[in-house]
């Protein structure tokens, strides 16, 4: 079904290009703020948790270690459209996949959620919708903390703590010769756009 559901979105984004619409940036501390001249190209909401493990740090005092997240990726219809998973990774219903870093963080508005972040992509596969994303900024997030204590009777113990996310996936303008355009479109570019409401 989604994957049926893609290519038809996608089309819409080519005709709201067409139109001189775009998906908007979000309002953001500049601090984690996406690269001048890089385009929201496609933003999905996640839902799920962020799973941690009780360890000693090197200073002896033992501390919840982020895992990895396990969450799925929303359309704006709520239909799930890909998944995220340790990495960070993000693989979307259409094969494309990408992996990425933290670049830049800065605390969360809301208490007990985890922090706003900007993250670089370092690495692609599949042939999808993000093929060319560069970064990836991740906002309005709800929860996601560990909420237990971690002590050396839970050593090596896992928790997980439920989240919501707002990714933001930009990329590069494209050119003239990024896309052939399909029959009768003249020049238009496609945008992939999901609005949807939501970590590494």
């Amino acid at each position: 079904m989604i994957s049926r559901l893609l290519p038809f979105v996608l089309a819409m984004g080519m005709a709201a290009q067409a139109s001189g619409q775009a998906i908007p940036r979000p309002d953001v501390p500049e601090k984690i703020a996406a690269p001048a001249g890089e385009e929201v190209v496609l933003q999905l909401h996640a839902t799920g948790a962020q799973i941690y493990t009780c360890q000693a740090g090197a200073d002896g005092k033992y501390a919840w270690t982020l895992k990895g997240p396990d969450a799925d990726l929303h359309d704006a219809q709520g239909a799930v459209a890909g998944h995220h998973f340790a990495g960070p990774t993000w693989k979307l219903n259409d094969g494309s996949q990408v992996t990425a870093k933290a670049s830049a963080k800065v605390d969360a508005p809301e208490a007990g959620a985890v922090a706003w972040l900007l993250l670089t992509v370092t690495g692609h596969s599949g042939d999808g919708a993000l093929n060319r994303v560069t970064s990836i900024q991740r906002i309005h997030t709800k929860g996601g903390q560990p909420a237990e204590e971690c002590s050396a009777a839970k050593q090596n113990a896992e928790t997980k703590s439920n989240y919501e996310a707002d990714y933001f996936f930009f990329a590069p303008p494209k050119t003239s010769g990024d896309l052939a355009p399909p029959s009768g479109a003249g020049s238009q570019s496609a945008v992939l756009k999901v609005n949807f409401s939501f970590e590494p």
